[in-house]
């Protein structure tokens, strides 16, 4: 079984990173961190390391000066669960799912898993099923249905659900073989462009990102994340959203550290210039919205490109960018639930229906990976131009976790308790929100330290432009 540090050796040098870099990284920490058959806390301490690693380099290209980095793994699997130890005014969090999200089983004995968290997910599901959004109402409805037919009909209906499978079924699907064919991460040219000198100076201080401008294009917890990474090393972070989509306000203030954030309407063409203009002086361009949704809008990575040679563009997807699912939508526990991770867990649990893993650790670690992803890009065109198209999904790092190998009494670790958490790794900070307790950031840099300089504000507080450079 591979090693903390091989791991983080593939994913540095799979993305061009230099091999000498690595002797500057300290790994410490034994798993198991977290109850589970698979190595989930490995895979948050590694690709957390990738990006503080990845962070470190550009401070050495741009000051001449290197640094050391290190992760601690209780630290690393205690971020990968964020959203389970922020308090907000000393007040947990509520309820994370909505009344009808979970696990149901389908008149085959199938089990299938919704998730109805938006509104429009909701409605889509009990629109297929003829029912009200009642938990027994829903069950007796897909008491009706085959697993994948209700799963086939749901997505086509606009929701959001997914087919409980064994990892060898999965791997079976015309999808799995897809991404087969496809790295961890996908770090393509897209265009032509002179290098771009790093910023001379920003309102961020002086870390390894300063100057830089980043803007996201994401909700939920993986595009958040990879924003929130890229804040924390000192990048000017700029939150698009809009007052009609919906969001998960706890994530919103856990994933909003360090960021501004803006509403812009896309569907109006004032939106969309306004959008073109922050384009236009961006260094990043990270995105999670579905498949083509910001395409049809005129903001597809070729579009970025025209707009602003030398862009480093992001995209997040559920099921990767080839392959019959590459326009599914989809969410970690949907991904977990249909290649394979809940049917082993529960197998290794020694239960009938899925087990999730402890952590939304596909979330977390592909956030990780995107903003690793783009900060590796943004270096190469400062070393040689061009425009670059960065490509990370869900189920590709759930394909990268199976090949880490399996804990044969994983399951039988304590979990990580909010109290050993609260007491080592926590931060206490202002909001918009209100005061608050939150996890800090895993990776420890030597000289420019991880930190958040901007408050967590509610969605929508700061203009749409960007903060002057010093």
């Amino acid at each position: 079984m591979q090693s903390s540090a091989d791991i983080l050796k593939g994913i540095w040098t799979s993305a061009g990173g230099d091999p000498a870099a690595l002797e500057r990284v300290r790994l410490t920490g034994e798993e198991p961190q977290l109850p589970s058959s698979f190595r989930v806390a490995v895979a948050g301490q590694t690709t957390i390391a990738a990006a503080g690693l990845a962070a470190a380099e550009i401070w050495r290209l741009r000051s001449g000066e290197a640094q050391d980095v290190s992760v601690d793994m209780c630290h690393a699997a205690a971020e990968c669960r964020s959203e389970r130890y922020l308090r907000l005014d000393d007040k947990p969090p509520p309820p994370a799912w909505d009344a009808i999200a979970g696990v149901y089983r389908t008149g085959d004995g199938r089990f299938v898993r919704c998730h109805t968290n938006f509104r429009h997910h909701r409605d889509a599901v009990c629109k297929v099923l003829a029912c009200e959004p009642e938990r027994e109402e829903v069950q007796a409805a897909l008491m009706q249905w085959t697993g994948e037919d209700f799963e086939t009909a749901a997505y086509a209906a606009g929701g959001v659900v997914a087919l409980m499978r064994s990892y060898d079924e999965w791997s079976a699907r015309p999808q799995a073989r897809a991404l087969a064919e496809l790295p961890l991460i996908s770090i393509e040219k897209i265009g032509e462009a002179p290098p771009k000198p790093w910023p001379q100076g920003s309102s961020n201080g002086d870390r390894p990102l300063s100057g830089l401008r980043v803007l996201d294009l994401s909700r939920v917890i993986a595009g958040p994340v990879a924003g929130r990474t890229l804040a924390a090393h000192g990048a000017d972070v700029l939150l698009v959203s809009g007052p009609e989509l919906p969001a998960i306000p706890w994530l919103t203030i856990d994933t909003g550290r360090g960021k501004l954030t803006t509403f812009i309407e896309l569907k109006s063409e004032m939106g969309r210039a306004q959008l073109r203009e922050l384009l236009e002086d961006a260094d990043i361009f990270s995105q999670g919205y579905r498949p083509r949704a910001l395409a049809a809008l005129g903001f597809a990575p070729e579009d970025a490109a025209h707009i602003n040679p030398g862009i480093v563009y992001v995209t997040l997807s559920a099921y990767g960018h080839i392959g019959p699912w590459a326009e599914r939508r989809g969410f970690d526990s949907l991904v977990q639930t249909t290649t394979g991770f809940n049917h082993a867990e529960g197998q290794a649990a020694g239960i009938d229906g899925p087990k999730e893993l402890p952590a939304q650790i596909l979330d977390h670690a592909t956030g990780y990976l995107m903003a690793f992803g783009a900060m590796m890009a943004r270096a190469r065109q400062a070393r040689e131009g061009g425009s670059w198209h960065v490509r990370v999904s869900l189920a590709q790092t759930g394909r990268w976790l199976w090949s880490l190998g399996r804990l044969d009494r994983g399951l039988h670790t304590p979990d990580l308790t909010g109290e050993a958490v609260h007491a080592a790794f926590i931060e206490d900070m202002p909001s918009g929100f209100g005061r608050l307790k939150a996890v800090r950031h895993s990776a420890v840099l030597s000289k420019t330290p991880a930190q958040w300089s901007r408050p967590a504000m509610p969605l929508g507080t700061h203009p749409a432009e960007w903060p002057a450079r010093s």
